[in-house]
């Protein structure tokens, strides 16, 4: 049973380009700011283009390819934060993404208060909350702050509230990205550890790495994506070996 399908999903983003100007213009404009209205030309480009592939429930699938190949881009399509500009994009089942861990916290309020903002974000219950609250914070290691604002934090304490949530609130599908090992010594190998029970468990993972041998090791397919593009897709080994070369 396919628990994700993508067909022909593109992606377009708007790059601004500058245009050209003098020195005493620049310097004007710099304190002006005018020129981002006056000055600045948008070009189209496809983040994304005609991306086909399918990922059966259960499975573990690796995404490879250099930086800017589009690479969280396609997980952040199937994780609903961007609609493709073309083709669709189906999940049938709930979703929880490691990705830009703490982005979306609300800086004003508490650490417990955003776990459980986060968690109805996901769509889960707060009855089902209340009965992992508990484990996230600990989990984390922040039970002396979690009642302070999420502002007060350091970035890598808010690493460990992001990955506590989302690794606590179990979805059908988990996408992760480049964050094996977030936080402090301690806590990356906690979180390293927890990353690769989860996915020995029969939970759905997207996993984006750019270390080989982790996706060697964990997934039987993968893809290869190379300026938003699929280059290769099917079993791991076989692309491996081309993408090294």
């Amino acid at each position: 049973m396919d628990i994700i399908q993508v067909h022909e999903a593109s992606v377009i983003f708007k790059k601004i380009i500058k245009g050209k100007t003098s020195l005493k213009s620049s310097i004007i404009s710099n304190l002006t700011r005018s020129f981002f209205k006056r000055d600045q030309k948008k070009e189209q480009f496809y983040a994304l283009r005609g991306i086909t592939f399918e990922v059966k429930k259960g499975e573990v699938l690796g995404i490879i390819g250099n930086n800017g190949a589009g690479k969280s881009t396609l997980l952040r399509v199937i994780a609903g934060i961007y609609a493709p500009d073309s083709g669709f994009v189906k999940v049938n089942g709930t979703v929880s993404a490691l990705l830009s861990l703490g982005a979306g916290f609300e800086n004003e309020l508490s650490g417990v208060d955003n776990i459980y903002i986060n968690g109805l974000y996901m769509g889960i219950p707060e009855k089902k909350i209340d009965t992992i609250v508990d484990e996230i914070i600990d989990f984390s290691g922040l039970a002396e702050f979690i009642y302070q604002p999420v502002k007060t934090y350091s970035s890598g304490m808010r690493a460990r509230l992001g990955f506590s949530i989302s690794f606590f609130v179990k979805c059908d599908i988990m996408l992760i990205d480049e964050i094996l090992g977030v936080g402090d010594k301690d806590f990356k190998k906690k979180s390293t550890q927890a990353i690769y029970d989860l996915i020995k468990s029969q939970i759905t993972v997207l996993l984006v790495s750019h270390n080989t041998n982790t996706i060697h090791d964990l997934c039987e397919r993968c893809i290869w994506l190379e300026k938003g593009k699929i280059k290769m897709f099917g079993e791991t080994d076989g692309i491996i070996d081309a993408y090294k070369k």
